[in-house]
């Protein structure tokens, strides 16, 4: 199975990605895990290169760091080659935040259909923009395995992650309000003609209120899975 779940920032992506992939037993591919590993372990000077032209890691990170989406041929090229890693080990995968533009779009769904041929279900989670800037500017994420500590009373207090026990920090920069307004910009200007996308290509997308409590939107997106008409 493929899942595809997107939303603004701060719209509970992670969160669902991982308890999906642990219910039904698929990867979790975030495209900012993908990214942050890629700028946090390769040299400046690299870069891709794609359609003869070439996307230097130094200024694809530059953009990362300030809010922006990176170069869609950059981010592309990353994808597709864990796609086929990941179909390859014969595993499914549950996207969180990929595709981001058209462009990607274009370029993954059809591999995906190829790939994983009417195994694939597309849930947008819908959070308006006050939510997203109060969960992205208040979150936590630990220091081990990357997970996201949603903010509330019984977590703000929180120095440890719960589930693995590493220490709790906040992205500096990236979660910062004002850098998280630029990616809400970036989202509705960039990502969210993707929905016009999805349904005309046969891969209808599934509205989700993303700011319900975290196990009712996970039910309510289990219902969709299971859902042979969706």
């Amino acid at each position: 199975m493929i899942v595809i779940i997107f939303g603004s920032p701060g719209s509970g992506k992670g969160t669902q990605s991982e308890l999906i992939s642990s219910s039904f037993n698929l990867h979790t591919f975030e495209t900012s895990k993908l990214l942050e590993y890629e700028f946090n372990n390769s040299n400046d000077d690299n870069f891709f290169e794609v359609d003869g032209e070439k996307f230097y890691i130094k200024d694809e990170k530059k953009i990362w760091e300030t809010g922006g989406l990176c170069s869609p041929p950059f981010v592309t090229q990353l994808v597709l080659k864990e796609i086929r890693r990941l179909h390859n080990e014969g595993k499914g995968i549950v996207f969180s935040g990929s595709p981001r533009t058209i462009y990607e779009g274009e370029k993954i769904a059809p591999v995906l259909k190829e790939l994983y041929p009417n195994k694939i279900k597309v849930i947008l989670l819908d959070v308006s923009a006050e939510d997203a800037i109060h969960r992205n500017s208040n979150r936590r994420i630990c220091t081990l395995m990357r997970h996201s500590i949603l903010f509330s009373e019984e977590t703000k207090h929180l120095k440890f992650c719960p589930i693995d026990g590493s220490e709790l920090k906040r992205r500096k920069g990236l979660d910062d309000p004002e850098t998280i307004k630029v990616r809400l910009i970036e989202f509705r200007k960039r990502t969210m003609p993707l929905l016009d996308f999805f349904n005309n290509n046969d891969l209808p997308v599934n509205k989700i209120d993303g700011a319900d409590t975290p196990v009712n939107v996970f039910n309510n997106i289990v219902r969709v899975l299971k859902d042979d008409k969706n």
